[in-house]
């Protein structure tokens, strides 16, 4: 029997590449619910092709409108957060994949966590704004999957492995499209300039954060609640091709590396799948086409989010959810024109130094800290967008 999937986020760049794998795979896997934003000409076509009993849209106006689209087809349709979790928890979903982007993704994964789904993972943000709160109700009643590229490498390469011997974990960036410019250089850098990514096709959220290196720092958050390694056992390494996409290393001195191209349809499907692997049409490695694999340290004074996630990770508490909410804050305003590239690091470092964290005891801890932190960082942007 195929294995019935709900997809949280099911219109972004991850939710399309998932309804990718499910259709080259009709034998493994279908589709029980779907849940997006407010996109309801995609959630249409995405209903005609999956035929899905349940979605829903946090937009509810847009929920309204798709509900309207989709009358007489054999669909319930829900608007509003309550939806989304509805869709999270719905009864003939086995696997959840969590793909909505950012914060807004915390609730609904907590609420599929909480019903007992095996979780895939690919918002990252869940983990950086609740990781012990999230790593506390899955234990023993759900099952956690990264997607993330460099995630899944490294479950993969501990496949069979006890963590007892793994002397740390070095995650791959690729350095994103301001790679070698200088602070001068980047000051004047647009968005679509940041949107340009050499490797990946990406959400633009993400695409930001890979040319800040806020997303590596995000990974580096979510490593630590995922495979239980303190910051020092976790490790960055600018890898420009995209081809190693993790690597660990064993108390032996061992090293184990994943390669792919550079595919999200390749974790996506090794998420859904697991513990088996599917058989997947795109072309494999060449390594002699490739001809050289090149490291190197990343540049932490040019690119400091990076440095800022190590520093919230060790602080801990909120510390890390005031990071991601202050990140959100300053990505959408450059998105929007409203400040310059490098204003996101400095208001990103203004957020962190007002916050005193705080134990993350419950949700109601996590959900105010990152009131406060998007508060404090839309009155910052303003500032800036003055000229402050």
């Amino acid at each position: 029997m195929p294995r019935p999937l709900a997809i949280l986020g099911s219109t972004g760049s991850i939710g399309i590449n998932t309804l990718d794998v499910v259709t080259a795979h009709p034998e493994a896997f279908s589709v029980s619910g779907l849940a997006a934003g407010g996109n309801v000409e995609l959630m249409v076509d995405q209903i005609a092709r999956h035929r899905p009993s349940l979605v829903a849209l946090s937009d509810a106006e847009a929920a309204e409108r798709l509900s309207e689209r989709v009358r007489g087809q054999n669909v319930a349709v829900r608007g509003g957060m309550d939806g989304v979790c509805e869709v999270a928890t719905m009864d003939g979903a086995e696997t959840v994949v969590s793909a909505i982007v950012g914060a807004q993704g915390l609730v609904p994964t907590l609420e599929a966590i909480r019903a007992g789904k095996t979780v895939a993972l690919a918002n990252k943000e869940v983990l950086v704004c609740a990781g012990e709160l999230v790593v506390r109700e899955a234990r023993g009643q759900a099952a956690l999957v990264p997607i993330d590229s460099e995630h899944s490498a490294i479950f993969q390469c501990l496949a069979g492995e006890d963590l007892s011997d793994v002397r740390r974990v070095i995650l791959t960036a690729s350095g994103g499209p301001f790679h070698g410019l200088s602070p001068q250089q980047m000051a004047a850098v647009t968005a679509q300039e940041a949107l340009d990514h050499p490797n990946w096709e990406m959400g633009p959220k993400v695409t930001v954060d890979s040319a800040t290196l806020m997303n590596k720092g995000l990974e580096v958050i979510e490593a630590h609640w995922l495979f239980d390694l303190p910051p020092e056992r976790i490790e960055v390494v600018i890898h420009r091709q995209s081809i190693v996409h993790s690597l660990v290393e064993f108390v032996d001195g061992s090293l184990l590396a994943q390669l792919a191209p550079p595919d999200m349809r390749l974790p996506i499907a090794y998420a859904l799948s697991y513990p088996r692997r599917l058989p997947m049409s795109q072309p494999g490695l060449s390594l002699v086409e490739i001809g050289q694999l090149s490291f190197e340290r990343p540049d932490e004074e040019t690119f400091p989010c990076l440095g800022y996630a190590y520093e919230a990770l060790r602080r801990g508490g909120t510390m890390p959810t005031v990071l991601n909410a202050a990140n959100e804050v300053a990505v959408q305003a450059f998105l929007e024109g409203t400040i310059a590239f490098l204003d996101i690091p400095r208001l990103i470092r203004a957020s962190l130094d007002r916050h005193e964290p705080r134990p993350v005891a419950s949700l109601d801890v996590v959900l105010e800290a990152d009131r406060w932190a998007r508060e404090i960082t839309h009155e910052a942007v303003a500032v800036a967008a003055d000229g402050g």
